[in-house]
Formats: structure tokens, sequence, C-alpha cells
């Protein structure tokens, strides 16, 4: 729209003449500022004039409410100001391309130096320096997470419009996205519904066909007769003739179509920005500044994987030729995203184990062996793989860096602590950490009987154990957990220090400030999904460079893997103990709910205790909590009245979590009740039947840990799944968990299903993002992994100056530090 300084000139000199009466315009001069100023302000561009322009407040300028002497100097002021804005020219969302850079894309990049050196030519600057891009339109950009013209390049469309197949208009039919090419015979505005729109006969050496804008009377003074226009959209029929209903469209003139006759990309909008406006404003900034763009990939990469140039890419990304070159930009701008990914986590990986060597442990196989030879079963094959894994990893000089999966049920805690023993035989402390104070006190358990069948028992203290008979040395294990008296913490703590702990087990507490190590070689973190870079700084500034052990019941996909742990080892227990049945899952229909109780009644009647998990109601806790509390009286109160029930959810304290657990697990209650929080870790191997509700509403992966919480006796177990109207999605997920109890296999099903951002719950914090790539895309991220160690082994550091153009982006996209972690 034109800035029509001189009709506002115009009105200011006559107010002025009157007197400053408020007269020189009908209803008032507060009236007209406000809808004028509110037209003009999009297009006053640079900083100095907005910010003038806001301070003179033209849209909220209460002139009538002023004295006579503070109108007088007002408009001054704003005639003043008219005269600095001059003859601006109209608002054009119009492109200032970077000079002396030649537009269209693609062409030869200039590097990057040169580019800087160009004023107003860097692509991190904000976009306000684009004609046309005022501070208010920056700002509703932001909301979209766009601040500068990099940004902007890389604001891909979600989709595209297949407007490129042109028809003749006798060729039209109803329903499908046409284009055709015509000339405009007549367009006025009509009233619509009782709306103002546009109408218009176009025509070609075919015929003729009605075109209408609903709301939109504007269209129909762009269109002047005889134009030529091209128009894109769907036809439908209206008393027996095509019309089309407000499509896109462009007068034909002599530059390259932009939201017509072309696959036309729809960009992803908030309020205040318009599609025919962002694209605009994207077609130049593409033209204009794509060719700015350095291409971070080494040429022979490039040529080996058959990969676009980049700023190429970029361009058929938003405006493609054709189907096949956006799908190559799209394969291109993947690959870019997952390689940096895999480059990133391999620096870290390399960084944590280079930069401060580790310390070697030796394996002492007799005190090991010996260990292993008192346990009341044999490893399994797949256990002793990873055993003789970890141990190789702990010889090394290099700190271990490694992730352990393994089913629930898999013996990955007594892997765990042979490698923990290993660390005390060596003369060093280990460390091993839940997430929960719950699975920290059974971890402390578990780890107690397994010691007591090696050695003996010689002393016990609330929370501290030592054993004899298993090293040279007796071997202390302690529990550290917020529950612990002050005065018995700080004991603990003060015995850590010492070096008189060996193994201290507890939640993450463990790496505080407060708590000090001796001599920390070994850390296993259990469940809390990653153990990240901020966990390692903390350790490091204690002094220390531990081997590190993260272990996973949830299996994650190895496309995933790959992904989130690209900077880890993987180990896989991927096989059970033997006599582990399998648990027998059923999905039930509503009506079925009476005999599921009476099912569970009959196995507690037997001696077995039962879970029920309360229907996922919200995200909000307090939500939740209301509810489990409800089912809670409801079940204890209507459905099992003889029976003794608990009750947990998120909304209690550790403490009363804990007496529940404790009541659950010795037997005194026979069903447990609970919100999703039981999900990871609890053991009860008494417990024999599952009960979950509204079943659909969780993953399958959520739904095999619900199912790994029974069977871990020698009884048979069972895993019912009520639904109450599930989707079609819901429903493939129910028939897959009835089927199918390897997990590894539920978790590729998972990914299919919902993505990887359902898949854990909350988006990845600190993993850059994926705009184009999908972590589903095996072939394309192995080859992103295989191409990404092969750089890394010939130049870690990325130091040859051929690979600088690539350490300039992997720094860039990884600025900050950001830390990949799981929900």
């Amino acid at each position: 729209m034109a800035l029509n300084i001189e009709s506002l000139r115009k009105i200011l000199e006559l107010e002025r003449e009157k007197g400053y009466t408020d007269s020189a315009v009908i209803g008032g001069l507060d009236r007209f500022l406000h809808r004028w100023s509110g037209q003009a302000i999009e297009s006053v561009t640079t900083p100095h004039l907005l910010a003038q322009f806001r301070r003179l407040r033209l849209d909220d300028s209460k002139y009538s409410a002023m004295t006579q002497p503070h109108r007088q100097r007002w408009i001054e002021e704003i005639i003043s100001f008219l005269s600095e804005l001059g003859g601006m020219p109209a608002e054009k969302v119009e492109i200032m391309p970077p000079p002396s850079v030649s537009p269209p894309a693609p062409r030869k990049r200039t590097s990057s130096a040169k580019a800087q050196k160009i004023v107003g030519g860097s692509l991190e600057a904000s976009i306000t320096v684009l004609k046309g891009v005022s501070a208010a339109m920056a700002a509703k950009f932001e909301r979209l997470g766009v601040k500068t013209i990099r940004d902007l390049l890389y604001f891909f469309p979600h989709r595209h419009l297949d407007y490129s197949q042109r028809k003749y208009i006798s060729e039209l039919s109803e329903g499908e996205e046409q284009t055709i090419m015509a000339n405009v015979w007549q367009a006025q505005e009509t009233r619509l519904g009782g709306r103002r729109s546009t109408e218009a006969i176009v025509g070609d050496e075919t015929g003729n066909v009605r075109v209408v804008w609903f709301n939109n009377p504007y269209v129909a003074k762009s269109l002047p007769t005889n134009a030529q226009v091209v128009i894109s959209g769907r036809v439908r029929l209206f008393g027996g003739r095509h019309v089309f209903e407000s499509p896109e469209w462009e007068l034909l003139e002599d530059r390259e179509l932009v939201h017509t006759g072309r696959l036309v990309p729809l960009y992803p909008l908030t309020q205040g920005l318009k599609p025919r406006q962002v694209r605009k404003l994207m077609k130049g900034v593409v033209d204009g500044w794509s060719g700015q763009v350095e291409d971070f990939l080494p040429p022979e990469l490039r040529e080996r994987c058959k990969l676009l140039e980049l700023p190429r890419a970029i361009v058929q990304a938003h405006y493609p030729e054709d189907e096949t070159a956006k799908n190559n930009a799209r394969h291109r701008l993947a690959f870019d995203e997952l390689f940096i990914l895999q480059l990133g986590v391999l620096a870290k990986k390399h960084e944590w184990q280079e930069s401060q060597p580790g310390n070697p442990l030796s394996p002492h196989p007799a005190s090991l062996g010996a260990f292993l030879k008192s346990l009341p079963f044999e490893l399994t094959a797949a256990q002793q793989k990873v055993l003789k894994e970890l141990l190789a990893d702990l010889e090394r000089a290099i700190p271990m860096s490694r992730l352990l999966q393994g089913e629930v049920g898999s013996g990955k805690t007594v892997v765990a602590t042979a490698a923990l023993l290993v660390a005390a035989a060596n003369g060093c402390q280990g460390a091993f950490m839940a997430p929960t104070e719950i699975l920290a006190e059974q971890h402390f358990t578990n780890v107690g009987q397994l010691l007591s069948r090696a050695g003996q028992q010689i002393a016990e203290e609330e929370n501290r154990r030592t054993y004899s008979g298993i090293l040279d040395h007796p071997l202390t294990v302690a529990l550290l957990i917020g529950d612990l008296k002050q005065a018995r913490k700080q004991a603990i703590q003060q015995q850590i220090a010492a070096g008189e702990i060996d193994i201290i087990i507890g939640t993450h507490a463990l790496i505080q400030k407060e708590v000090g190590f001796k001599n920390l070689s070994l850390v296993v973190v259990d469940e809390q999904h990653r153990f990240g870079v901020a966990q390692r700084s903390a350790l490091r500034q204690k002094g220390f460079n531990p081997h590190v052990l993260v272990m996973t019941a949830t299996p994650i996909p190895r496309t995933l893997a790959l992904t989130l742990y690209g900077d880890l080892d993987l180990s896989v227990i991927d096989e059970l103990p033997p006599g582990r049945q399998a648990v027998k899952t059923k999905w039930l229909k509503p009506e079925q709910r009476d005999s599921a109780y009476a099912f569970l009644r009959r196995q507690v009647s037997e001696g077995r205790q039962a879970f029920i998990i309360c229907p996922l109601v919200e995200e909000s806790e307090v939500i939740q909590a209301k509810a489990a509390v409800a089912e809670y009286e409801r079940l204890s109160g209507e459905v099992f009245p003889d029976l003794k029930l608990g009750l947990i959810h998120g909304r209690m304290s550790a403490v009363e979590k804990d007496k529940v657990m404790h009541q659950f697990r010795s037997g005194e209650l026979q069903v447990l009740v609970s919100t999703p929080v039981v999900e990871v870790g609890i053991d009860v191997p008494n417990a024999a039947v599952m009960l979950v509700e509204s079943a659909d509403r969780f993953g399958l992966s959520q739904l095999h840990q619900f199912r790994g919480r029974v069977g871990r006796g020698s009884a048979q177990s069972y895993c019912m799944l009520l639904a109450e109207n599930p989707s079609e999605i819901g429903r493939e997920r129910l028939d897959i968990i009835e089927k199918v109890q390897d997990g590894f296999q539920l978790a590729e099903e998972d990914l299919r299903l919902r993505g990887p951002g359902e898949f854990f719950g909350t988006r990845q914090s600190g993993l850059p993002d994926l705009r184009m790539a999908k972590l589903s895309d095996v072939a394309l991220l192995e080859l992103a992994r295989a191409e990404a160690i092969k750089i890394f082994e010939q130049d870690p550091g990325l130091k040859k100056p051929a690979n600088a153009p690539l350490a300039r982006e992997l720094s860039r996209v990884w600025q900050g530090g950001g830390e990949v972690e799981l929900a």
C-alpha cells in the first residue's frame, strides 16, 4: 500500500489554517490518524524513522484532549516527520539483494568472508534489513523461529501445491487443483453471501469461466480488462457451470510465476502473516540470497553421495522446477541435518574421551570369577557378551561411554554390579545412580543380595553395609538419598570423601556440590536415559573423568539410538533368562470389564498381586492425581471392598510413595492403583496381573513397559488392556501389543506409528532441529553416519583447510553446546 503522505500533509496544513480546532476532517483528526498510521507502519522500514513514528504515537494520538499550544507543537512535529519520510515509494515486499552480488540462484557461491565485507550482505543480519520487512512483521516471523536472513532461507514450506499442470478452460474438471492462463474480460466488485467480494469472467481460446473471490473486493481493482492472468485452484460446479472459488492468481508479466502455474509453496503462518505476502517475500530472499550460502560439504563427498550443491538445493526446496527437483533438494538438506548431527555427537565423544585421560581398570579375574560363580543362575550368552565389552572398555585409558539396552528383567543390574566390583577391586569408587529414590533403594537391596551370596555381610548400619570375602579388603556399599536425616547424610558424604565407601548408590544428588569423592572411576546411570555434558562436567570439576555406563530398559530403535546416542557405544542384552514366561496379553472391550475384575480377583485369591494403571487424563500431574484418587476410591469401595488396595501417583511425596511401595513389595497390599509413574523399574516378583485402563492412549513402548512390571517371578503373568473407543491407530497398536513380545520390534512399530517426537513424549532438547530429515529414514541416516565417521577418522578436529567450511557449520549448528536429552 502506498504511503499517502500528501493527503495527511494537506489535512494537517488545513488544521493549522483553522486554528487547531480539530475540524479539518469529519470525525476528528484522532480517528483519521489511527486509520492512516495502521496502514502506514508496514511501509516504514528504517529503524530511525520507525522509532520516530512510534514516538509520535499516531495510532493513539489523543489530539482531541490536547491544549491548543500542545496541538500546534505536535502538528509541526508530524509535518517535519513527513518531510523526512519524503517521497517514500509505495510499500512493496521486495528484497534488497546483497550489493554487487547478482541474483538469481543457482550461481557460484560467494565466499563467506567476502559476504561479510558487503554492507548488509551478512546471512546473520536481522530480516529487518530486507526492504518491506518492518519491525512489526519481523516480530511475527520471530514467533515462527525466524530472526535472520539465514533463518528465512531455511524456513522451508511444509508442502507444495501442484499448480504446474496447465489446462485449457474446456478441459476443466470438478474438484481438482488446476491451472489456467486466460484473458480478463471483466472484473468487478459484487456482494456474495452479504459480503463484499470480487467476481471476474476470464477466457482463453476454448471458452470462458467465472471466478469469484469471497470476502475480498480488492482483487477487482488489480485485474484490468484484457490483462493476462494465471489462475490456480479448485473448480466447483455451480448451476451446472464451472466456477473457480477463491483461487490463487497472478498477472502474467515478464517474470517468474510465484503463486500459480508451478509447484507453489505453502509456508507455516502465524496471525498477521498472509500466504501471498510470505511467498512473495520468500521468493525474493531465495533469489537474492541463496547464492551467499556456503556449501560446507567437501566436493568429493557431495559427488560420492550424488547430492545437489547447497544453494541449488535451497532454491529447489522452496520453488522447485518439478517434483524430482523438490525430492533431490529434500534429500540433500535431510542428509545435511543428519550428517551434522552425527558429526556433533562424534565430536562430543572425542572431546569426552581424548581431552582428559581415563583411569584404566584391571579386570581382577579371580574376584570377578568368584562373584559370578556365587550367582544362583548362569549369565545368559547376551549378558556374557556385554560384560566382555564392558571389561574391554574398562581396561583402556580412554574413559568408557557405553549405552546398555536390555528388556526389563534381562539382567542389566547383575552386569552393572560386576563392573562396579571391578572398580572396587582396583581400589577405586563406583557410583550407581537411579532416577528416583524408590529405584535407588531397590538397587541397594538387590546389589546387597548379590554381594551377600559372594561374601559375608560383616556390618550393617542405616543405609550402609560392609562385606568380606569378596575382595582382598572389606567392600562397603552405601545408599545416599534425600530422604535421609541430615546428620546421617553428612556422615555418609564424609565417608565417601574419605574413600571409605566403595560403591555409592543413590539418585542424581550424587553429583551435587556437597558430595565429594576420593577416587571415582565408574558411574552407572540407570533409566535416566541420558547422562549428559552437564553431569560429566560436574564430575570433571571434582577432578574425575570416570568410565560411564548408561542403562535403559526402554527399547530404542537402532536408528534413534544412533542419532540420540551417537556418542555412546551400544551394547544390547537381547535375551531373557531361561524360564521367563511370556506375559499373556489381551485387549478387552468395555463390556469385558467385569470379567477382567473377576479374573484379577481370582489371581489375588491364589496369592498373586496386581497393578491397575489409571487412565491418562491429561499431562497435568494435579489432574492425574485427582483422577487416580477417584478411581482408587471407586475400586476399593465398589469393586474390591474385600481386598487391600494401595494408591501411588505423581503428586505424592517420595516418603509417601516409598511407604506404599514397601507395603506392596512386602505383600501387605494386594492391588496397587497407580498413575503411569509405575512405568520404570519397580520390581515386585509376586505381581502377576497388570490391568491398564484407556490403554489406547499409551504408546506401544509405554504399554510394553507396563507389561514388564509383571512376569518377574515364576508364575504365569497376564496383561489386560481396556480401551473404550480406540481410534484406528489405537486399534492397530493394541493388535500389535497383543501379538508381539519383543520390545525392540515394538519400538520400531511405535516409531512408525507415532514419529520420533511423540515416541519420547516431548521434543528432544539440545538436538539440532530436523526440518527435512525423518528419523525413520534408515538408509539416509546410515549413509550420513558412515560419511561422518569417515571424515572424523581422517580429521577428528576438522583442522584441514578443506574441512574449514564444515567446521564452521558444525560450530554454528551446535553452538551453545546443547545436550541431546530424552524426556
